[in-house]
């Protein structure tokens, strides 16, 4: 598939009588998800031609957390398009008035893909059957009426600096490496370990390891060992890259099938693991960089060793992955286990998204968690993103 190192801007157009397409000024809801799904599709494609694009796509989803990667990558791909600044806190146009804060004047909305939900009634259940509606179920409602997938939208959002208003401290996407004090480590160990236990893991630091290895998940056993000799960001790391294999690399692992076992695809079950710890310490303002180089130089060779023996094991009924089908599903694997372990963690920052009406964060508030206040900046009135706005 053939890409471009240049940002890809959806092609969006409606067709009229006579055969011609002149671009659409307004989409509607269907030609605006098919533009972001493409243009996702084509980040994705240069993030395999171009590795070091998969290490931006790390980097964001640290600050963006609390979006699926899919969502960071398109927010990424608009914000690009508009000049040098990455996208660090978006929400809709009513949440920024809530929080004090006022979209600027001619600024265009970015765009996520969002589900659109109807109710599952009594009704609906008795007719289709309770495991059906289960299925089908998205999020709770109010006992009589509940919620499920029926199609998908583009969801209009603002990034903040494209807002000004009272004032917030805003992690900047390119954070350095920070160092932590002894209890700032020590707290973090726990929080990773309650993320463990949540997974009826066992944490064992060992002073042997199998192979020599710095860690290892024993799934039979529910067990991770770590090495005792490491240091403590070493320890760290290790521990939240071996919770990503006991999250994502199961026995029976349904959707990492689909390119092959962890034990015959060790290369991108690594890099899957890895990146989730890189995110993870990131978030954390620890930059694991250095240290994650020699596992994610690999991903673009995994990614297309993945992409040739999904095509010979084709059959009638295993179509063969495309590498943007791939690097896609490891995306999704990586950001949701992400998720889930920061929502246990609390790093300091928003996640990308405005959670609650109140205050932002501050020293006090963030004070459990290892110290990135010198990573953040006060962000008051305009931003310096300058340039070509998104057509979406």
């Amino acid at each position: 598939m053939k890409s471009s190192t240049e940002p890809v801007k959806p092609h969006l157009v409606t067709t009229t009588g006579n055969g011609m397409a002149p671009p659409a000024s307004h989409p509607g809801p269907e030609q605006r998800v098919e533009g972001l799904t493409e243009g996702l599709y084509a980040l994705l494609a240069d993030a395999v031609d171009h590795p070091n694009q998969w290490h931006r796509l790390l980097d964001a989803s640290a600050t963006m957390w609390r979006y699926s990667g899919g969502n960071v990558a398109l927010l990424m791909m608009q914000m690009a398009q508009r000049g040098p600044v990455q996208p660090a806190l978006v929400a809709g146009y009513k949440e920024w008035e809530r929080h004090g804060r006022y979209v600027l004047k001619g600024e265009r909305a970015l765009y996520v893909i969002a589900p659109r939900t109807a109710r599952i009634t009594d009704a609906e259940e008795t007719v289709h059957g309770p495991e059906t509606v289960k299925r089908a179920l998205t999020e709770p409602g109010d006992g009589m009426n509940r919620s499920r997938i029926v199609g998908w939208r583009g969801q209009a959002v603002f990034d903040v600096s494209q807002t000004e208003g009272q004032p917030l401290l805003v992690p900047t996407p390119s954070q350095q490496e920070t160092t932590l004090d002894v209890d700032a480590y020590t707290l973090l160990w726990e929080s990773l370990t309650a993320v463990a236990r949540k997974a009826r893991y066992n944490i064992v630091v060992s002073e042997a390891q199998a192979g020599l290895a710095d860690g290892y998940t024993d799934h039979a056993r529910r067990l991770i060992s770590v090495g005792s000799w490491l240091e403590a960001d070493d320890r760290i790391a290790t521990l939240a890259h071996e919770l990503a294999h006991a999250s994502l690399h199961v026995p029976g692992d349904a959707i990492g099938a689909l390119y092959g076992s962890s034990a015959e695809h060790r290369g991108l079950a690594e890099i899957e693991a890895e990146s989730v710890a890189y995110v993870v310490l990131r978030a954390h303002g620890i930059d694991r960089g250095p240290q994650s180089a020699a596992y994610l130089a690999g991903w673009a060779d995994a990614v297309l060793e993945t992409e040739a023996d999904s095509i010979v094991r084709c059959t009638r009924d295993r179509k063969p992955m495309s590498r943007v089908d791939i690097a896609k599903s490891v995306l999704g694997r990586v950001t949701s286990v992400v998720k889930t372990v920061l929502e246990t963690t609390n790093p300091p920052g928003f996640g990308g998204r405005l959670a609650i009406v109140g205050p932002s964060p501050s020293r006090d508030s963030v004070a459990i968690t290892p110290d990135v206040q010198s990573h953040w900046k006060l962000q008051q009135a305009s931003s310096a993103a300058k340039g070509a706005s998104p057509t979406l």
